[in-house]
């Protein structure tokens, strides 16, 4: 295990590149899987995540050359259906398979997926979902057991926004037989990538409204040559730590369509942003902060991912801001960390009238004794502490805290750091931050 050493209060400056979307780069290689000639997919993230998602399909047959962050996907040998637990149990995409083995074999057998655990995440969405496509699913001793004839075309609503959800039914419906529709699906831009790459192999996609997709499936698809989108997540930590170190940071790869609400929060409070080109970004400390209130939701809405490293700024911010999350019920694990650094934040419970309705989970079955909302306390001067990341999106915002703190903090478990970010430490580095990599003492 390695561990992450960060001296504090450097401002960031300079110019600095965003990675491949890992939420793309991740189905991207699931999409391998339905067609017998090469995938080649471009602007790959080397990150633990998509690492593993190529595992998993090698585990299958498929062959995977990487160059670079460039691979290339031969899925024409597959000879297995069936994905062991060590390897499912790690990573999300797990039951995202089944659709692609369902339309090859007929049959899959994958575990319970992994993942970050900001919840309880049910696969019953997706596997309810391929049930009235034709799937026969059960569940036994930690794996789904699925089998069909062949895959069959369905009108399928969503009960909640479900981005995972989205994504394993389009993989399944593109070789079902007939026309399916999926409302109430999620929007996200990452979604609208896998998309357009699916098509470009030959599907037929479209969306008829903001949440409605319409799945016509094809005998087959064909390869293609086709570059991922870059990571918005990965644009705003970084916009993040350059504003919250007092520094001054150019940010390439930065698709701004894709950024409004995070951009218009920066507005609201004051915080430094302004267009260079079409894709690159200037972010900076302009001016004090001021507070905000911010609630999370499904795209177009302030992204859930993004609430973490915003609760960073929050602290340097003058007042009270509030930060209340409506898609996770389990998502401020940092708050504990961030305590230790002298910021001060408070739990509280948002009034909601219909909270089954109003949330992206089930609130009858949410985990007890978490709360939806945080409040931050601020001005804050943050200082050294051991921190420990149990998320990769908590893990990078105690890498935006440790950056903007004084002293010398020690973060722990940084391989969550990893499944989400390529070399995040060393990309700072080159914006003058100071980071060292050790291996953790047993």
């Amino acid at each position: 295990m390695e561990k992450l050493i960060i001296s504090g209060g450097v401002p960031l400056k300079g110019k600095v590149t965003v990675s491949g979307a890992k939420n793309v780069a991740m189905k991207a290689i699931l999409a391998g899987l339905l067609t017998e000639e090469p995938l080649e997919i471009h602007n790959i993230p080397l990150i633990s995540s998509v690492l593993g998602t190529i595992k998993i399909i090698e585990q299958l047959g498929a062959s995977v050359l990487r160059r670079g962050h460039q691979i290339t996907i031969s899925a024409k040998n597959l000879q297995n259906h069936k994905i062991p637990l060590e390897l499912g149990g790690l990573y999300r995409t797990s039951t995202m398979v089944m659709g692609p083995l369902l339309a090859r074999f007929g049959k899959a057998i994958v575990p319970n997926p992994g993942g970050c655990r900001l919840g309880k995440r049910p696969v019953n969405w997706h596997t309810e979902a391929l049930v009235k496509m034709g799937a026969k699913i059960t569940y036994t001793h930690g794996y789904f057991y699925a089998e069909t004839k062949r895959l069959l075309g369905a009108h399928i609503r969503f009960e909640k926004n479900t981005h995972t959800g989205t994504e394993s039914i389009i993989l399944a419906a593109v070789l079902a037989l007939g026309e399916t529709v999926l409302e109430n699906a999620a929007a996200e831009p990452e979604i609208d990538d896998l998309i357009r790459m699916l098509n470009q192999m030959g599907a037929q996609i479209r969306r008829t409204h903001k949440r409605t997709i319409v799945i016509n499936g094809v005998q087959k698809l064909h390869g293609t040559t086709y570059t991922i989108m870059p990571d918005r997540n990965e644009a705003v930590t970084f916009a993040a730590a350059a504003i919250a170190t007092y520094g001054d940071v150019l940010v390439s790869g930065t698709q701004r369509e894709h950024l409004l609400a995070f951009l218009k929060g920066l507005d609201d409070i004051g915080g430094g942003w302004e267009a260079i080109d079409q894709n690159t970004t200037r972010f900076y400390w302009k001016q004090p902060l001021r507070k905000s209130d911010i609630v999370t939701g499904a795209h177009p809405e302030f992204m859930t991912d993004w609430q973490q490293p915003w609760a960073v700024l929050a602290t340097q911010a003058q007042g009270v801001s509030t930060i209340h999350e409506t898609v996770f019920e389990c998502r401020f694990s940092y708050v504990s960390e961030l305590r230790k650094m002298g910021a001060k934040m408070e739990f509280y419970d948002p009034k909601v009238s219909n909270p089954q309705e109003y949330y992206n989970f089930n609130w009858n079955d949410r985990i007890q004794g978490y709360h939806q909302g945080i409040k931050i306390f601020g001005p804050t001067k943050l200082h050294e502490a051991i921190l420990e990341m149990d998320d990769i999106r908590a893990g990078a915002t105690l890498v935006v805290a440790a950056l903007a703190a004084s002293g010398r903090s020690v973060l722990t478990e940084v391989n969550h750091l990893d499944r989400g970010y390529e070399k995040l430490d060393e990309r700072l580095k080159t914006l003058g931050a100071k980071t060292e990599r050790v291996q953790e003492e047993l």
